[in-house]
């Protein structure tokens, strides 16, 4: 026992000769005394050792040398609270704070933007839809009959628990949606992204977006598709555009057509981009297929209608000169800085 307390007076006299400046230092005399495996516990462990009638003055011996070590931690500690307290006062709260970094739009969002605007200014509402949907919404009620080629798995994501239901492979789904719950006329664009079971490369991927737009009233005729589309490409690629309709097959429209811009980076004298024809299809449009009024309860007699679709990639990837659309959606921010402060 003797030895014992002279071992604990000469850690006393080491613990009173320490100075304690830093956390660091701190909680290393925390370790050193006060921790699990710290000098004050290995001392306790000696009571085992002591002799029964000793045990009581060892035991007293022990407790005041704990509360002297705890003593001098927790002053410490508060020193160092103080110092820190003072160091905080000491800050000038009228200094200007740090500039954070300004972030961009996505260029998808900038176009897909961009292409809205333009169809809202005449009338067009957003309508939004189910990105997985089922087979009625997305095929049937669009008139594709059941061995189209577009219900093939090799172009559609089926929901592998149901086959009934799929990711969306245009957002055509939404039109149907909307005209399901009757209230004409219906006068809609519906942005968003689609699914396609594609390999991905520079120019095609899995997943895109698309704007779709749809028109149904009376008395509405190919003549006022084509004069939206005018206005639409005009706004979008200026006013010396040149503009063609080509003859198409959609089943969910009759009659179909594909509309072509001249090329916007040869201006019509053919690159590599347009395939030396000095052409770029930009979307397809047509008449909306009796059938498709019909399975959505509207009466073919009295309404009629027009649809287009486009992708928003490919007018993105023209106008800011991308030659990658897998760029798109890697997140490369050395990428996407590029787009601070465009409209």
């Amino acid at each position: 026992m003797e030895q014992v307390l002279q071992q604990i007076e000469t850690f006393k006299k080491e613990i009173e000769a320490l100075q304690i400046d830093s956390a660091k230092a701190l909680e290393e005399y925390r370790i050193k005394f006060l921790g699990t495996k710290g000098l004050v516990k290995s001392l306790m462990g000696e009571m085992k050792n002591v002799a029964n009638e000793q045990k009581k003055a060892f035991g007293q011996s022990m407790n005041e040398f704990k509360q002297f070590a705890e003593a001098k931690y927790e002053e410490w500690k508060a020193l160092a609270g103080d110092g820190a307290s003072d160091t905080a006062a000491k800050i000038d709260l009228s200094l200007p704070g740090d500039a954070l970094p300004i972030g961009s739009r996505h260029p998808i969002s900038l176009m897909r933007n961009r292409i809205v605007n333009i169809f809202q200014r005449l009338g067009f509402a957003v309508a939004e839809g189910p990105e997985i949907d089922d087979d009625f919404h997305n095929f049937t009620a669009l008139n594709l009959p059941e061995n189209h080629p577009a219900r093939d798995m090799q172009d559609t994501f089926y929901i592998s628990t149901d086959p009934a239901w799929l990711l969306r492979t245009h957002t055509s789904n939404v039109q149907i949606h909307e005209m399901q719950k009757g209230k004409l006329p219906i006068r809609i664009i519906t942005p968003g992204r689609v699914y396609r079971n594609e390999t991905i490369s520079a120019r095609s991927h899995c997943f895109f977006h698309q704007v779709e737009g749809l028109y149904v009233d009376e008395k509405v005729s190919f003549a006022d598709l084509k004069q939206t589309l005018y206005f639409f490409v005009q706004e979008m690629f200026g006013k010396d555009v040149k503009v063609r309709f080509r003859p198409s097959y959609f089943p969910f429209t009759e009659p179909s057509a594909e509309m072509d811009i001249s090329c916007l980076l040869c201006n019509g004298a053919g690159c590599n981009v347009c395939k030396k024809t000095g052409w770029l299809e930009i979307l397809g449009c047509g008449m909306v297929h009796p059938k498709v009024l019909e399975n959505c309860g509207i009466d073919s007699n009295k309404y009629s209608g027009f649809a287009f679709g486009m992708g928003i990639e490919r007018p993105a990837l023209l106008k800011y000169g991308i030659k990658d659309i897998r760029l798109f959606s890697e997140n490369d921010v050395r990428f996407l800085k590029q787009f601070t402060g465009a409209v």
